[in-house]
């Protein structure tokens, strides 16, 4: 399966200025990496002149996607981060986040020449809204669009030499997607500023490519901050998960409770589900109900998901509770092969209704796990791939036997407000 690595490291940064990055291709099944790797920078820490060393490697990833992988993932490009300050805290906190490309106007290259000074930075200038590096050449041109008509005019020309950088002054999300379109398959790399990290988001994902750059414009290092967050969360959908095989030892039909249904603002496919269980050191991968019945009609945007008490997988490698999650709230959604992708709440429902018990042990440790969930026939826990032309996805609860195999994502047990800690815990 193909997928897309984000790399901010020396993004933006012409090849034929960095003779002495030897590119070292690196083979990949889909893909096509070149790696630079640089060894020690000395940059400034504080404001004292204190110099720490860093160590920096940038990647550029090239990839295919691949229409049998996760919606969405396969489509995400490589974006591109350049930075618009004059705050030597914003300059300090990109640069600590391999965002070293920088603009600066005409009259401050002597700022530009301070901060090369104390750390590795390409700097780039304005001069008659266009951008240029260092050495002169032209690497950007800027265009404002405040009508329908300057959209319109903004079109990909053959041979253009240098990217495009945009600046929205009215409306932002549709002007985004229409540019999205319009250069798409163009090997021009838009850029839009952005004065949020909430901006630079929109800019990223309209039309599920979003645009290949942002130039964020900020005087404040918490957005350099916050836009990494954002990154490091979307990143997180390329991470394959390692799932582990366990196998039922118990199913026993238990009394009433409440349980909660999790309908996301995503479609899930058969195979896909949410990580939930009893122990947060145990999550079962229990399926949605996208799977047709002759009963009832197909939802696959929910996952009925077991009790209040229950953990459910969220982003961050963290966990809630079931009861704890809401509208807006990120889970992640996971298919039996590992692959994860974020999702979206769109609405909890929780009712009371009967539970059965289930627990598995795993092969190589023996421990216990357990989760207890609606006892229905649309429940069901995700088996492992068995690699037939025509796998088994899932069991229902309704069937499940002592002997079966099922999937879980086994971590560490103690946790604190959802984050995994290091302590002596027993749960039983």
């Amino acid at each position: 399966m193909s997928t897309v690595v984000y790399s901010p490291y020396l993004a933006g940064i012409p090849t034929s200025q960095l003779p002495f990055f030897p590119p070292k291709p690196v083979k990949s099944k889909s893909c096509r990496l070149i790696a630079w790797d640089v060894s020690s920078v000395n940059i400034s820490s504080n404001n004292c002149g204190k110099r720490v060393r860093l160590q920096f490697s940038s990647r550029v990833t090239m990839c295919s996607s691949n229409p049998s992988s996760i919606p969405s993932a396969g489509y995400r490009q490589p974006k591109v981060v350049w930075i618009w300050t004059e705050c030597k805290q914003v300059m300090t906190a990109a640069v600590e986040r391999g965002w070293n490309t920088f603009i600066f106007p005409p009259d401050r290259r002597e700022l530009a020449n301070e901060w090369s000074s104390i750390a590795l930075i390409h700097p780039l200038f304005i001069e008659e809204e266009k951008l240029f590096d260092s050495e002169g050449r032209r690497v950007a041109t800027f265009y404002e669009v405040s009508s329908p008509q300057q959209l319109e005019l903004l079109q990909p020309v053959d041979k253009q030499p240098d990217n495009v950088i945009i600046n929205l002054v009215d409306w932002q999300v549709i002007p985004a997607e229409n540019i999205v379109a319009a250069f798409q398959g163009s090997q021009i790399t838009v850029f839009a500023i952005s004065k949020t990290p909430s901006e630079a988001q929109v800019f990223l994902e309209a039309l599920e490519q979003g645009l290949g750059g942002i130039v964020l414009k900020v005087e404040d290092s918490t957005a350099v901050l916050e836009l990494k967050d954002y990154f490091d969360r979307r990143n997180e959908d390329n991470n394959i998960l390692s799932l582990t095989k366990a196998t039922i030892t118990q199913v026993h039909i238990s009394r009433m409770g409440d349980r909660v249904c999790v309908d996301l603002c995503s479609l899930m496919r058969p195979g896909e589900g949410l990580l939930v269980g009893s122990f947060a050191r145990g999550l079962f991968l229990v399926h949605s109900e996208c799977l047709e019945s002759n009963y009832i009609a197909s939802r696959p945007f929910r996952v009925n998901a077991g009790p209040v008490h229950a953990y459910v997988a969220i982003p961050g490698g963290r966990t809630c509770y079931l009861s704890e999650l809401n509208t807006g709230k990120e889970v992640i959604v996971v298919n039996q092969n590992g692959n994860q992708r974020t999702a979206i709440v769109g609405r909890v429902k929780i009712e009371t209704r009967p539970l059965i018990l289930v627990e598995a042990k795993e092969a190589e440790n023996g421990t216990l796990y357990s989760a207890l969930l609606q006892n229905a026939e649309t429940v069901a826990l995700i088996c492992p791939s068995q690699g037939s032309e025509f796998p088994k996805k899932a069991i229902p609860v309704t069937s499940l036997k002592v002997g079966d195999e099922i999937l879980l994502k086994i971590q560490g047990g103690a946790r604190h407000i959802g984050i995994e800690i290091q302590e002596f815990i027993v749960e039983k």
